[in-house]
């Protein structure tokens, strides 16, 4: 019972950290989509090519030589907690092309037990409600073929809905720019730029209902929380290779570097911006069969007699395509949010080449 009253209170005591700016806000966006990119650690900034480019980096989408569809579903914390996605992406012309998705990721059917115990001391099990949480984050993406040859620029707006059940709610709005470059040796190169104009989400909090858990907690919840909060920018660099061996086999290795502009535990950290490396590998049998793996989340872990411990996460995937239908899974650690530190993720992708 303790447990559902506390968990309650920590998703109502969010809100009171939700300050102008914060390091992490939004981060059910940062999560990150399509099982193969997250087989390879997330290192897909400079190569990824298909309908997830509209997260990725949406300079990919000009890759695209049909219309796409990608799905993905997973649980986390014994699945307490559901994330799904979906995209579609299509080709304006040989020059551009644009994409939509949808990311959720929500709690349902949570104990509201602040009510259990009535006036008189009395526990009424009749008084326990559930609620939701909900997260929800529309991005429309375009690409565009710049002049010089190989290299291509896309854009995303965002719109942020959040939902805590009926006691708050927020709306938000942001932009993501990125480019990527290919050259004639299959080199490639990526940036992406993300909430580059500081992603701003406004809150719209019920006062009556926040007055049913004010005070609940000795020292909590005693004044209103702030209703704004902006998401700062990160950036994503990317470099990858593919190398093509007797035709049947290829092997790509994709190098990025993720930059956060605030100072955390990152294995490079300073009071400017703290970066963070993946690195990732895909072997490829036939343009069919693929096998992935990756390094990242490079962590300096203080340890309990006060010493600095590295620590990296690792991940590990498999993906098999044919006649445009492409199955991907990955067995990664996403968002290392709990105790069960790796995730089982799959997902979908369809090539509209197969219906013609």
């Amino acid at each position: 019972m303790k447990t559902n009253i506390t968990v309650f209170l920590i998703v109502i005591s969010t809100l009171v950290y939700s300050q102008t700016t914060r390091k992490y806000s939004n981060e059910f966006m940062n999560i990150g989509v399509d099982a193969a990119a997250l087989g390879m650690s997330n290192a897909v900034t400079s190569h990824s090519a298909d309908v997830n480019s509209g997260y990725w980096n949406p300079a990919g989408l000009l890759k695209l030589e049909d219309n796409q569809l990608a799905l993905m579903h997973s649980s986390y914390f014994a699945n307490i907690a559901n994330y799904d996605y979906i995209a579609y992406a299509m080709p304006l012309d040989r020059q551009s092309a644009v994409g939509i998705s949808l990311i959720r990721f929500a709690v349902d059917d949570i104990l509201n037990t602040t009510q259990l115990i009535d006036d008189e001391g009395n526990i009424n099990y009749d008084r326990i409600s559930l609620f939701s949480t909900a997260d929800y984050g529309f991005t429309i993406s375009y690409a565009r073929a710049l002049p010089l040859n190989g290299l291509n620029y896309g854009v995303n707006a965002k719109i942020i809905r959040r939902i805590i059940g009926d006691f708050a709610s927020s709306w938000g709005f942001g932009l993501d720019a990125g480019i990527q470059f290919e050259s004639n040796n299959n080199w490639k190169f990526g940036i992406m730029a993300r909430d580059i104009t500081t992603t701003f989400n406004a809150w719209a909090i019920d006062e009556e209902e926040f007055a049913t858990v004010q005070d609940a907690v000795e020292g909590q919840n005693q004044e209103l929380p702030e209703t704004t909060e902006i998401t700062i920018p990160k950036l994503q660099i990317g470099v990858s290779k593919l190398v093509d061996f007797n035709y049947d086999y290829t092997l790509l290795t994709a190098f990025n570097l993720n930059v956060r502009f605030e100072e955390n535990n990152d294995i490079i950290s300073t009071s400017v911006a703290s970066i963070n490396p993946a690195l990732g590998f895909e072997f490829g049998y036939i343009d069919m069969v693929y096998l992935r793996a990756g390094m990242g989340n490079f962590q300096n872990e203080l340890q309990i007699d006060n010493t600095q411990q590295l620590s990296f996460q690792p991940t590990f995937g498999l993906g098999f395509k044919y006649s445009g239908i492409q199955i991907d899974y990955a067995f990664t650690d996403i968002g290392d949010q709990s105790v069960a530190l790796y995730s089982n993720v799959f997902s979908l992708k369809l090539d509209f080449s197969m219906f013609r």
